[in-house]
């Protein structure tokens, strides 16, 4: 197996899940992250649902279907990786994909299940397999593990300039100098598009935007997640809860604020002593949404040594792309998994 110097562009969930699938494999792996620490753009704002059961399309289904093993595989690999395998209830919202593992709740279920809510429907769907992570600190122990495997991380470094010769990548300038590359990995979310742009050719991903809110409480006050029209919300700890809320716009009746203190009023009225919550932080994560929604995975057709990999749901789908793009940059083979992520659909 030869080794491959690869430059990964990106420090979020992406570029880490890359990162450690490759460095694992003994090749010659360099990291540069812009921010002074790892997960700092949209991976630090997600509300990291590892959500498998959506309405996808069934070209994705085995995708999805995949990565929960995914994250077991990685679990027993990496002991220390916390998930939180405490299931996801949902009613009122879009419907789930017709799966074996969604169970069908009434609403005394419900009310053993989570009983800190104030009012319950009467029935919901709950899938006990699916469960959440701190995003960072997943994020973290991928790029430390990846270091261990030998891999290279340069922070605070901005890319200047891929460098190409004829139809082939040769390596990247960045504010800290030059580095030769058989491969670089675009892994950059919503920056990935300015990257590709001088190349010669663009990409079909935009920034849309989501709200995170994030709250302190004395005490437990959810035990699984919980989607519905009201709310989505879940424990990243014992006395941190977690919200998501759709962006509307930057108006002060619908901007982020006001959104997220509406998120908050809604939680405090929605659950038992949620008179106790706090409002800690309001923040806006800008996800890379490919133009149909879902993955762009591959190497680019008309420049050698250039890997793309840009994705929505990079939560639940980054650890088995990774793994499943980490073995065709090494092992020179497409896999079939990823061919409904080509960039050539579009």
């Amino acid at each position: 197996m030869n080794k491959q110097k690869i430059v990964i562009i990106g420090a979020g969930i992406v570029g880490a899940s890359m990162a450690y699938h490759l460095a694992k494999r003994n090749q010659d792996v360099t990291i540069i992250e812009r921010h002074p620490a790892a997960a700092r753009e949209v991976t630090e704002k997600s509300f990291a649902w590892i959500h498998t059961t959506h309405r996808v399309a069934p070209e994705y289904w085995h995708l999805y279907d995949a990565a929960l093993d995914e994250y077991h595989a990685l679990q027993q690999e990496l002991s220390e990786l916390k998930i939180h395998w405490h299931g996801a209830l949902t009613w009122g919202t879009t419907p789930l994909r017709d799966q074996p593992q969604v169970q069908k709740l009434n609403r005394k279920q419900l009310e053993a299940l989570e009983p800190n809510l104030n009012e319950y429907p009467d029935e919901a769907m709950f899938v006990s397999e699916e469960g959440a992570v701190d995003p960072i600190g997943v994020t973290e122990l991928l790029l430390s593990k990846a270091q261990e495997y030998g891999a290279k991380v340069q922070f605070d470094t901005n890319v200047t300039q891929l460098q190409q010769e004829d139809s082939r990548l040769v390596g990247v300038h960045t504010s800290k100098g030059f580095l030769e590359s058989d491969v670089v990995v675009l892994a950059a979310g919503t920056s990935i598009s300015e990257l590709c742009n001088p190349l010669g050719f663009s990409l079909p991903v935009t920034s849309s935007p989501s709200i995170l809110i994030r709250m302190k409480t004395t005490n437990k006050l959810i035990r699984t997640l919980i989607s519905n029209a009201q709310f989505e919300a879940r424990q990243l700890t014992d006395h941190t809860l977690l919200a998501a809320e759709d962006y509307i716009d930057e108006s002060e009746q619908n901007g982020p604020e006001a959104v997220g203190k509406r998120a908050f009023d809604t939680l405090r009225h929605s659950l038992k002593d949620g008179n106790q919550l706090e409002l800690e932080s309001i923040k806006v994560g800008m996800r890379p949404m490919p133009g149909d929604g879902y993955p762009i995975v591959g190497f680019q057709d008309h420049i050698k040594g250039l890997y793309l990999v840009v994705m929505h749901s990079a939560i639940t789908l980054a650890p088995l792309i990774a793994h499943l793009a980490a073995s065709e940059i090494i092992d020179g083979k497409s896999r079939s998994e990823l061919d409904p992520c080509r960039l050539s659909r579009f």
